[in-house]
């Protein structure tokens, strides 16, 4: 009784300790492959050069459209060590037997973990007792994220959009082929995924997109089909226009994407972010008033009622100035994050400038949605109806600015 009292002591102040640790923002784990502790401060890590590039190159096949288990086995012809088999190599160890045998489970494990955008994720697990060895993973709720605590590998917008993606996986068919659109193609009237269907007898051609919820005529929907091929030039049409106007008036494109954001609207951000200020001061000052009307009120220089009295309205006052807060710094806030990710769609124009055509990269980090409507009858002619919803921006209305000229269209 006496050791088992001695241990659980011992175990209940050694979480104490870690407590302490992780909410200041300390590491609590060893550094994940692609990090190593800096000889210069023992809590501090930094990047391991050789690694990362392999953490790099994990994420960008992910973007590539490419799931685990294709990853790993990529990175295993291409005998790429695994992260044993890199440590035992920095140590001057023996290799491992087989040092290239990469699993689905580690590349799962690198694509979850947000420690690579810079960020220190702490609480990520627990235990029920000292006797009890394994670990329960906690609700995201339950965590502690301190942001920018060490060098970056990944982007925060590379790593978001991987997440989306692995929300939707992707499968390979009977036919060994992959869609380039699969789990990005939804219904307009149901709001179900566009499943890909292809067989082996299908040249390429044929393959096509339909509602997950058209069986046959049977279903809750109708089949809203379209062809791969069809919807490959759509959505590389849409690219090519808002590549082209970004480049011929980047004025133009910027006051297209910004036509909601008027003077009007940057001053009135303005005048919220001072307002903020304010109010925050007032909330600070209201809390040193009430301490000096509680010392009063200790001390009998006013009356308890008049106490009572005062405090109820300076509470009511600092409530009502901390909701304002709240309210107006999440405007604040959307403005500023809007400017963030225009930069960002930015980016990845000047990334695929000149492109020929579309590869599963490129339509990973360009669209996030592409919204199919059912085929209408139109003079005769099936006309059918395709939204792009484009990564960071949503999506391009062209109706705002010139829609540049395709050459030999």
């Amino acid at each position: 009784m006496f050791n088992d009292f001695y241990a659980k002591d011992t175990s209940r102040k050694v979480r104490a300790i870690k407590r302490a640790q992780g909410q200041a923002g300390e590491h609590l784990t060893k550094p994940p492959y692609g990090y190593m502790v800096s000889s210069a401060d023992k809590k501090q890590w930094i990047v391991d050069e050789e690694a990362a590039a392999v953490v790099k190159r994990v994420f960008d096949l992910c973007i590539g459209g490419k799931g685990p288990m294709q990853i790993a086995k990529i990175l295993k012809e291409d005998k790429v060590l695994t992260a044993k088999a890199h440590y035992a190599k920095k140590k001057g160890k023996a290799l491992p037997e087989n040092p290239y045998d990469w699993r689905d489970s580690t590349i799962v494990g690198i694509l979850e973990r947000m420690d690579y955008c810079g960020h220190t994720v702490n609480f990520k697990s627990y235990s029920k007792s000292h006797k009890l060895k394994k670990r329960i993973p906690t609700t995201k709720e339950q965590q502690a994220i301190f942001y920018n605590t060490h060098e970056a590998i990944v982007e925060d917008a590379v790593f978001e959009r991987v997440q989306e993606l692995r929300a939707n996986k992707r499968r390979p068919t009977k036919a060994d082929r992959q869609g380039l659109f699969s789990g990005l193609v939804y219904c307009a009237d149901c709001g179900s995924k566009l499943h890909f269907a292809t067989c082996k007898s299908f040249n390429g051609s044929q393959d096509h997109y339909r509602c997950a919820k058209y069986k046959s005529n049977t279903g809750s929907c109708t089949a809203h089909f379209i062809r791969e091929d069809v919807l490959k030039q759509i959505v590389w049409s849409r690219i090519f226009d808002v590549t082209a106007l970004f480049f011929d008036d980047i004025m133009a494109f910027h006051e297209m994407m910004y036509q909601q954001r008027s003077a009007e609207t940057e001053k009135e951000m303005k005048r919220r972010k001072r307002e903020v200020g304010q109010a925050q001061k007032r909330i600070a000052e209201l809390d040193r008033i009430f301490k000096r009307i509680y010392e009063d009120d200790i001390s009998g220089a006013i009356s308890h009622d008049r106490f009572l009295k005062l405090s109820a309205e300076y509470e009511a006052e600092q409530r009502e100035l901390e909701e304002k807060v709240k309210a107006d710094q999440q405007e604040v806030d959307t403005y500023e994050q809007n400017k963030s990710d225009f930069d960002s769609f930015a980016a990845i124009i000047r990334k695929y400038v000149g492109i020929k055509e579309l590869t599963p990269a490129i339509v990973n980090e360009f669209i996030k949605k592409i919204i199919v409507h059912a085929p209408e009858k139109v003079d005769g002619k099936r006309v059918q109806k395709v939204d792009i919803v484009f990564n960071f921006v949503g999506e391009i209305n062209f109706l705002s600015a010139t829609q540049p000229k395709r050459q030999g269209a």
